[in-house]
């Protein structure tokens, strides 16, 4: 090595190794952690030349079973040998042929769509190439150009495995015991990051709540295991799509059965006294976070969203329809008092399909009486050249629009069952759905009035809250609103929920008996 370089590259290629090993022991680890994980969507998804052998790997029980352990052995044993400099080259080799073996299985030989659900947009380059370099690059380099255990190892136990090393004159090691003793803790480096190692994947893996125990309890009196939204780690898997969710009209626009909601994209949640969960979500829906659930809903053929008509999540919709996007947007809009028009006009010009006076408001304007600021209201709507619709959670607000003639082209109306744990029966539902959130448990209190007056109506009609806000199972909650007469649902998913709803709704319609009483308005 040359002088003035010893100072700071073998710090340099030790933190490399460091990082690489960290990758790939985690890789390992997180399988082992995840019971479920298999290689067996990977490899049946396998293109290019030898496509047709990793696809007969995943038909054969036996041999994925044994390829999944391999897998798992070999980052584990592969990424902790590098991460501590210890037979460092056979790793590096052998990590570079596993590897080659993931990017031969699925070459990036065409760059993706639009992108989203992905890491990037890949062209013959992705990570993996990149890594087996890197590993190229580690097993190429001396051992004395890093810090690690092996190099405290005496070569002759392991010449098989010896590299050509720096001359010792160039090493510029002082021989006495002092030097001696830095030059073990050098090489020793790794081991409190190995440490560091362990403590991080004990937090993210190993240490539960006792909040998280108790609702996994299954002596627990609270229901918390039924919902899907517990399977976070589960990778996105669009083979599991079974088909693209049915479509119907609404005033005059395609629309998918489920529309995705707003809530959870913009960071809303009606999360009771779990005081936490706003942040988590605005955390959780970075942009692309948003933009990797738009194109999965895409497609499994959820077509629309109705994110409100604020700047943050406007600006994201922009920027993906700007990369190759066609998700529609029907706009809850806040249109105020003395002043309706700003918030449509910004939603029109940022591409909206459709507007609706969002439910709040809605039912806010109805309980003053205020029929002829909805009716010139959502005539301005109409009048941008889009359909017009009107949102509410109390029947009254739809009752009192149709009385009065405001109208609208659709209506957006909660409605869920009672059948879920938070919902107690011996409080009163005395008040208005607006003005209960020191309660914050129910959001439709007449659920039996709003189907009947709903099937007698001749106009779409989009059910919202269907799942209480998390509370009820995607599939009884998509039951009870689309038996009960909803034309279509809007629903706040995370994105590894979103397939999971795509088949739910598929099958409810296609596959198990389908008790409806209205027809479809659309």
């Amino acid at each position: 090595m040359e002088t003035g370089k010893s100072n700071h590259l073998p710090l340099i290629f030790t933190f490399l190794n460091i990082f690489i090993g960290w990758h790939l022991l985690y890789e390992g680890i997180a399988k082992i952690l995840n019971p479920t994980w298999t290689s067996a969507s990977y490899l049946v998804n396998a293109r290019g030349a030898l496509a047709g052998v990793f696809q007969s790997i995943a038909e054969s029980p036996l041999l994925l079973q044994i390829t999944d352990w391999l897998n798992i052995i070999g980052l584990v044993v592969i990424g902790l040998f590098i991460m501590t400099g210890f037979m460092t080259r056979i790793a590096a080799i052998t990590g570079a042929i596993l590897i080659g073996l993931y990017y031969a299985a699925n070459p990036p030989m065409a760059a993706t769509g639009v992108g989203y659900a992905s890491e990037g947009h890949y062209l013959i380059v992705n990570k993996n190439l990149i890594e087996i370099m890197v590993l190229i690059l580690i097993a190429a380099i001396p051992k004395t150009w890093y810090f690690g255990i092996g190099n405290l190892v005496p070569d002759n136990i392991f010449s098989f495995f010896r590299r050509p090393d720096v001359p010792k004159e160039m090493n510029h090691e002082p021989a006495d015991a002092s030097a001696d003793r830095r030059r073990v803790i050098k090489n020793l480096i790794s081991l409190p990051v190995l440490g560091g190692f362990a403590f991080a994947v004990a937090k993210n893996h190993g240490w539960n709540s006792f909040e998280e125990a108790d609702l996994a309890n299954a002596t627990s009196t609270v229901d918390g295991v039924t919902s899907p939204t517990i399977k976070i780690d589960d990778p996105v898997d669009l083979t599991q799509l079974r088909k693209p969710i049915p479509k119907g009209k609404l005033a005059g626009l395609d629309v998918g059965r489920i529309i995705c909601g707003g809530n959870l994209i913009s960071g809303f949640a009606h999360s009771r006294d779990l005081i936490y969960v706003s942040t988590f979500l605005k955390r959780y829906f970075s942009e692309k976070k948003v933009m990797d659930t738009f194109w999965l809903c895409e497609e499994c053929g959820i077509n629309t969203t109705a994110v409100s008509a604020r700047k943050e999540p406007v600006e994201i919709l922009n920027k993906y329809w700007k990369n190759g996007g066609k998700i529609q947007w029907i706009a809850p809009v806040y249109p105020r008092t003395k002043d309706y028009k700003e918030n449509i006009d910004f939603a029109i010009d940022n591409g909206a399909s459709a507007a609706m006076i969002m439910g709040n408001i809605g039912d806010s304007w109805a309980r003053a009486g205020q029929w002829e600021l909805i009716a010139t209201t959502l005539d301005y709507i109409k009048s941008k050249g889009v359909p017009a619709g009107l949102a509410g959670h109390e029947i009254g607000t739809i009752k009192g629009a149709e009385a009065n003639r405001v109208g609208a082209d659709f209506y957006m109306k909660t409605l869920h069952s009672r059948d879920y744990w938070s919902w107690k029966p011996e409080q009163l539902k005395d008040k208005m759905i607006i003005d209960n959130y020191s309660i914050d448990n129910y959001w439709e209190r007449t659920p039996e009035e709003t189907i009947a007056f709903m099937e007698s109506l001749d106009k779409p009609w989009i059910a919202f809250k269907i799942l209480a806000a998390g509370a009820v199972h995607p599939k009884d909650g998509f039951r009870f609103a689309f038996e009960n007469g909803a034309d279509f649902a809007c629903v706040g998913m995370f994105d590894y929920q979103i397939v999971e709803d795509a088949n739910i709704l598929t099958d409810l319609f296609d596959n198990e008996p389908f008790n409806r009483n209205r027809r479809w308005v659309s």
